[in-house]
């Protein structure tokens, strides 16, 4: 718990900063000067877990290297299961591959996620003068404490960013709140499962025996995501929904540039190289295509000579 509350101190203090920052040329009490404070709290999170994301794709990257070597051990020894832990044991520690380390990143990711999470979820439920009320992060800072109203109270298109669909009667604008609650909710739910298709399609070998299990995900995680976002607050499902771009455009981007060994995303790599290639070749040309070497002209078919009656007759 001590490091949770560090860590929403931390992530309350980024969106407070923002605030300040973005009320130099916009209206602070404005819903709008919130939600680009979240926006820009979700970018800071994802650019300082970066490292973690590296690790992750490496990782990955060295369990699809050895998968035909997993394999053929798991073949080679499918009816000793202590034989078949062994070699794969030995075949990691040779590979340098930590089966681990894939699961790890997301494992360190969680907490900080959580306490975004729950500094979002306090500011929708801040109640003035309730018993029992514990305001997140440095809102509980006497520097702070009034921001918190003004975070709660803050409206975008005249929803306020505590609203959710299921408690929308409690909101100035009940439909207007269901209408743009199902909306985030639809975009959350889209952009979640366009990058756990990116991810499998994209950079996941046909022949990968996670395939399956992710073709399941990727499934399961948007309708989780859309059964439960109709509890979400407007402000929770504005991060889930930018941190879903975010993951979109980074995943692109390392897959375009370092895919995963036999994935359809490497031959699309090697296809722009080799087109990168050619277009070299003609710059060094000036631009030319070169012509191709004239095929040698077939030697000249020799006709048998014809001979007379007469010549024939004359050698009879």
């Amino acid at each position: 718990m001590f490091i949770l509350d560090w860590l929403k101190i931390a992530v309350s203090w980024i969106l407070v900063q923002f605030h300040q920052l973005l009320s130099v040329v916009m209206d602070p009490d404005s819903g709008w000067t919130w939600t680009f404070s979240i926006v820009g709290l979700v970018i800071v999170i994802r650019i300082l877990l970066i490292p973690l994301f590296v690790k992750q794709i490496k990782a990955q990257r060295n369990l699809q290297i050895i998968q035909p070597q997993m394999k053929e051990i798991q073949k080679k020894y499918a009816g000793d299961r202590e034989r078949q832990s062994q070699e794969m044991m030995k075949l990691y520690k040779e590979t340098g591959t930590n089966p681990l380390s894939s699961c790890l990143p997301i494992i360190l990711k969680a907490p900080i996620f959580f306490a975004l999470f729950t500094v979002l979820q306090g500011i929708a439920m801040y109640t003035p003068d309730v018993e029992g009320y514990v305001a997140p992060g440095v809102f509980q800072w006497p520097q702070y404490a009034d921001l918190l109203p003004v975070a709660h109270n803050a409206e975008i298109l005249g929803v306020p960013l505590y609203g959710t669909f299921m408690n929308a009667d409690e909101t100035p604008h009940p439909l207007a709140t269901q209408v743009l609650a199902i909306i985030m909710i639809i975009l959350m739910t889209i952009t979640t499962f366009l990058t756990q298709r990116q991810l499998i399609v994209k950079n996941s070998a046909p022949d990968n025996p996670m395939v399956r299990q992710q073709k399941i995900l990727l499934y399961v995680f948007p309708l989780i995501f859309a059964v439960s976002g109709i509890n979400f607050p407007i402000g929770v499902l504005t991060y889930w929904f930018t941190t879903n771009l975010w993951s979109m455009g980074q995943q692109f981007y390392v897959i375009r540039n370092n895919p995963q060994p036999g994935t359809p995303a490497a031959e699309a790599k090697e296809r722009r190289q080799a087109e990168k290639a050619k277009r070299r070749a003609l710059r060094a040309l000036g631009g030319v295509e070169p012509e191709p070497e004239p095929e040698a002209a077939p030697a000249p078919r020799v006709q048998p000579r014809k001979t007379s009656r007469s010549q024939r007759k004359g050698k009879g």
